[in-house]
């Protein structure tokens, strides 16, 4: 085995595993390149770490990329759960890698390719997330480029994203999936497992039969369900004594429909039909093979989660994961309807409040409807992902203007017996809060 240090392009390092696979291996005295489409502002911790855009690169350009940082491996965390406005699976998990295997080829360098895929038999594959993965697997297989496929189970890590914080949150809540769900087996692998597996390939030879083509399932060997993966988490969290409820089959259907919805809009909830249908099919596999290969014992459940019990962030983060739907859900509305309201339903009488006042006859109806369509406008803004900041500043923006301009014009208002002006208070506080949740990892 060669001691020379690997220089290693890792595709997808704002990822959960792509994240902890890159901070991981700088440790260990790798020269890791970490790249992604959009690396958070915490995330920007090294001039190593480059934001491209990575679905748009040709072929060409990936093999610049490659050259430029004389790269010995590529390991490829790149993958999105679902199609969705900015997010097509088959470009993704497809098409992408045919270029970067392209790329490999034409780069003239020795390079191995450690591809992050799925594990489970692909007769079971019904997604367009499970097929596309697979037919990316089958297209790394026959290149002829020396690579390992790897297939993690249900990732534990101490950061959280996506389904495993939906656990967490699940795990935090008096609330249980459906009996049959909770049944369903569910193979853990702690992420210090695939950053190891990943840095064990990195320092092998190019030339080693042993992993010249391979492909290995990554996760503990005991059989586990999911209800099995929730009580360790709740062991953790402290929650596992409390009674809990299983929430019926069609609720858990009625929110991937409202998921689906909600990714439409740009959101990226963990709780949509693809993320319950790959649920449903559960996560196995056979790590006999990773094992034998590397010697890396598979960390245990109940080893993975209790190295880092739960911390006072941790149960805030859970508690507050699956609420926070419901607050923007409710700033959605509360904006939306009551524009709507002040303009279609109840026009007259709000711009008789105006007019009992004072306000100039001129003025009552152009406030009357430039207010309402204001309020509706925050609720739009709020709806989608890309401007609910904007929407969340408008909304408190608005709502200080109306608390300051009643004060100055309509004082008598504060004291009305429904206490709307009252009420505005709390209403900025759970927007300020909203502002505060925005961010997804």
């Amino acid at each position: 085995m060669s001691e020379v240090v690997r220089n290693i392009l890792l595709l997808g390092a704002s990822g959960l595993i792509g994240r902890f696979v890159t901070d991981d291996l700088r440790a260990r005295g790798f020269r890791i390149i970490g790249v992604a489409r959009q690396l958070s502002p915490a995330q920007r911790m090294s001039a190593l770490d480059i934001e491209l855009p990575i679905m748009t690169l040709d072929a060409a350009a990936l093999t610049c990329l490659l050259n430029e940082h004389a790269v010995d491996v590529v390991v490829n965390c790149v993958g999105v759960l679902q199609d969705a406005p900015g997010s097509d699976t088959n470009a993704v998990h497809r098409d992408f890698v045919v270029r970067l295997l392209q790329a490999i080829g034409a780069s003239g360098r020795a390079i191995r390719l450690v591809h992050i895929s799925i594990p489970g038999a692909a007769n079971e594959d019904r997604t367009s997330f499970a097929t596309t993965k697979r037919e990316a697997e089958r297209l790394v297989a026959s290149s002829g480029i020396p690579h390992v496929i790897l297939r993690p189970g249900f990732v534990v890590a101490p950061s959280a994203y996506g389904g495993s914080a939906m656990l967490r949150a699940l795990a935090a809540s008096p609330l249980d999936l459906p009996a049959k769900e909770m049944a369903t087996p569910f193979q853990p692998v702690a992420i210090s497992d695939i950053a190891a597996t990943i840095a064990w390939l990195a320092a092998r030879d190019i030339d080693d039969p042993a992993v010249k083509a391979v492909s290995w399932d990554l996760m503990q060997a005991e059989p586990v369900t999911m209800a099995g993966v929730i009580k360790q988490f709740r062991l953790a969290f402290g929650t596992a004594g409390w009674p809990h409820l299983a929430m019926p089959a069609f609720l858990l259907d009625c929110s991937a429909w409202a998921g689906d919805l909600a990714s439409r809009l740009g959101w990226m909830p963990p709780v949509r039909s693809t993320a319950i249908a790959e649920l449903r099919r559960g996560v196995t596999g056979d790590p006999q093979h990773w094992v034998a290969a590397t010697g890396i014992v598979p960390t245990t459940l109940a080893e993975a989660i209790g190295r880092h019990p739960a911390t006072i962030q941790d149960k805030w983060f859970a508690r507050l994961y699956l609420v926070k739907a419901f607050v923007f859900a409710s700033l959605v509305a509360f904006w939306v309807v009551s524009g709507f309201i002040a303009l279609i339903v109840s026009y007259r009488a709000a711009a008789g409040i105006l007019s009992a006042h004072g306000f100039p006859s001129a003025l009552v109806d152009p406030i009357t409807i430039g207010t309402s369509l204001m309020d509706m406008s925050i609720g739009v803004l709020i709806a989608f992902r890309r401007t609910a900041g904007v929407g969340l500043v408008a909304g408190i923006v608005a709502s200080l203007g109306y608390m300051v301009g009643a004060a100055i014009l309509t004082p008598d208002l504060w004291i009305e017996p429904l206490g709307a002006l009252v009420k505005t208070g709390p209403a900025i506080v759970l927007m300020l809060v909203a502002l505060l949740m925005l961010d997804s990892r």
